[in-house]
């Protein structure tokens, strides 16, 4: 089985101005880093026209699917059944887009048929990552 899922989304930037075209984006998942989820967009879709790569707690986004949740760079909360509504915020400025609720449910479900939810902790080699911290140090 392998050890890292990625799941393209469609996600809507809200803004100003009327409806907006989708960005095509990310959702990423590696089992080596089993608290995390990382969710992408490409260069043509951001300001800068870099790839920009957020990372932020699995838990997060699964809280977010019934309840608003996030006091820091990322938050996320439902907007009805299908949509999913998630906010970025950096010091340039925040952005918020919705992505379809359906689409991080599977990816989710994928997420937990490759580390359980409450058991991520057995992926983790603490005296490995211990080892290579204090080896970095030196």
């Amino acid at each position: 089985m392998s050890t890292v899922i990625e799941q393209p989304v469609e996600a809507r930037l809200v803004a100003a101005a009327p409806r907006m075209p989708s960005i095509p984006a990310t959702l990423h998942y590696d089992r080596s880093d089993p608290f995390a989820v990382r969710m992408t967009f490409p260069a043509p879709a951001t300001l800068e026209g870099v790839e920009v790569c957020w990372t932020f707690a699995r838990e997060l986004l699964v809280t977010g699917m019934d309840e608003a949740v996030g006091r820091g760079d990322v938050r996320v909360r439902p907007y009805g059944y299908e949509r999913l509504v998630m906010e970025f915020h950096a010091p340039e400025g925040t952005a918020v887009v919705h992505v379809l609720a359906g689409e991080v449910r599977r990816f989710l479900e994928l997420t937990t048929d490759l580390v359980p939810l409450g058991l991520e902790h057995h992926q983790v080699d603490l005296d490995r990552d211990l080892a290579e911290l204090m080896r970095d140090a030196c």
